[in-house]
């Protein structure tokens, strides 16, 4: 298997003093239990590193697409292609960024891709932003609070409204608010996988909740 960690048993004891340069791009490099790191070995040749990245993620992969598109069979494919695409650019990748951003791009691509071209259906579908987390059983607030204890009491019809507004948000707006509080990626990260910037992801993200609490202000 190949290693990002170099013997320093092997290096000698002459090597003790190296060049800023060099200090500096070791620095740089990621940790090696990181996931970037094990997809920079999967880049290398190692099958195990990408068997356990597609253990680790297709879960969460799966839920976060079945978000966006609400049909399970079609989350599920379009979960495959993901990590068929990550397999084919494996010798391209660059841990330039989290391996999250890179895989939730390549995700939120194909999900925009599907919208579109099943765009006929989009009026039959619906986003289910306060159902519960299928894994801890959360339901979050679509206001940027905490979750209380108000929210157990919510009734079906606020819960109408808020799928109905989530869905009409515009497609950015949208998957922004998904991966904000279903995935609970940082403004930087949503950013990058988006290709915005910090300060543009919290405006973003500051337009869409907006609009939730004022189309959602009579159930307030």
């Amino acid at each position: 298997m190949a290693t990002l960690v170099l013997d320093s048993s092997a290096l000698g004891a002459g090597t003790a003093s190296r060049p800023d340069s060099e200090t500096a791009a070791r620095s740089s490099e990621p940790s090696p239990k990181s996931d970037a790191a094990i997809m920079l070995r999967v880049a290398a040749g190692d099958e195990a590193g990408f068997n356990y990245l597609v253990g680790k993620y297709h879960r969460p992969m799966i839920h976060f697409l079945f978000r966006m598109v609400r049909n399970q069979a079609i989350a599920e494919e379009l979960a495959q292609e993901v990590f068929l695409r990550v397999y084919r650019a494996r010798e391209s990748y660059r841990a330039e960024a989290k391996f999250t951003t890179w895989l939730y791009r390549i995700a939120t691509n194909l999900a925009v891709n599907n919208a579109r071209d099943t765009k006929h259906e989009r009026a039959a579908q619906m986003i289910y932003l306060d159902a519960p987390d299928e894994e801890t059983g959360s339901t979050p607030d679509v206001a940027d609070d905490e979750p209380s204890a108000e929210q157990s009491l919510l009734g079906d019809e606020r819960m109408k409204a808020i799928r109905t507004h989530v869905m009409a948000l515009p497609e950015r707006q949208r998957m922004a608010v998904l991966m904000h509080k279903y995935q609970g990626m940082e403004y930087r990260q949503i950013g990058e996988v988006l290709k915005l910037s910090e300060s543009a992801t919290k405006s973003l993200l500051f337009r869409a909740y907006q609009t939730l609490r004022e189309k959602l202000k009579e159930f307030v």
